[in-house]
């Protein structure tokens, strides 16, 4: 068995544009609690165009998305107005429920739209899945950064290279932004029994497999596991420890199917809470 599997990310529409969908896949549904895993853009749209998820909800995950460029504007049911930047996080914990929707504001939209970033799902542990719902925003100067040779490495969320990042999270998990310089090498924390790198520019080497971008490389197996950059690259390295197995339906993961179930029921009866602002419309519930 080779050291790493490589899974291309699937083309999906979202709001009026498309994104790279890489988790869930049928090699791996998990990489240590992250089940979702979309690449967003790059995109340019004309002024008058713009990104309009429209409210919808989420159960027993966590949100967590992350700019490279661009600018979304955030609201949710708890009240939460957030712009989110390149480099900042926002992360959003569903627990029981919450809705939210992701929006290009006014003067971008006025101005045109680039927008390039990341957007994942965290799978909260069995014990937590209907715990309160929070939002969290934690702006990028906040974020630690340290430098080995040939890469600059971020802190996004959890612990990775002996730093932590501010974002409180409910499962031991990394995740990092590295910026790696042609044929600069980096090793994969080996702390973690799920780990993987997913390639956002550029081209790198995983046990001598080309990895191009778009493309999450899993690390199979225990023990160390090298990224090595053809060319300069920026990869977000991820994982953790196994969460246990999930179900996915839509906007929904639970260890249960029944409470998937009963979320569907709930969308579809109106029993969510609104999300103040912008309550005129929602993506109803698939049938």
């Amino acid at each position: 068995m080779p050291s790493f599997s490589l899974l291309p990310g699937r083309a999906r529409d979202i709001g009026g544009f498309s994104v790279r969908r890489t988790l869930p896949s049928v090699q791996h549904r998990l990489i240590g609690p992250f089940i979702f895993w979309d690449h967003m853009g790059p995109v340019r749209l004309e002024p008058g165009h713009g990104m309009d998820v429209r409210p919808h909800p989420h159960i027993n995950l966590a949100t967590v998305t992350y700019l490279f460029e661009g600018e979304i504007v955030h609201k949710d049911s708890l009240g939460s107005n957030q712009s989110i930047r390149p480099g900042d996080v926002n992360w959003m914990t569903a627990g029981r429920g919450i809705v939210h929707s992701e929006r290009t504001g006014a003067a971008q939209r006025k101005a045109g739209l680039a927008l390039h970033g990341l957007q994942s799902w965290v799978a909260l542990p069995t014990e937590l899945e209907e715990t309160e719902p929070t939002f969290q925003h934690v702006e990028g100067k906040s974020l630690p950064e340290l430098a080995q040779p040939g890469a600059l490495l971020r802190v996004i969320a959890g612990t990775a290279f002996g730093e932590t990042s501010p974002v409180k999270t409910l499962s031991s998990m990394f995740y990092v932004e590295a910026r790696l310089d042609a044929g600069a090498e980096l090793a994969l924390p080996e702390e973690y029994a799920e780990r993987a790198a997913y390639v956002v520019e550029g081209v790198v080497e995983c046990d001598a497999q080309p990895v191009e971008a778009g493309t999450m490389a899993v690390a199979e197996g225990g023990g160390r596991r090298v990224v090595r950059a053809q060319r300069d690259s920026r990869v977000m390295l991820l994982g953790g420890a196994p969460i246990g197995k999930r179900h996915i339906w839509w906007n929904f993961v639970s260890s249960s199917e029944e409470r998937l179930e009963r979320a569907k029921q709930e969308w579809r009866g109106g029993a969510f809470p609104k999300v103040p602002g912008d309550d005129t419309e929602f993506i109803p519930l698939p049938e």
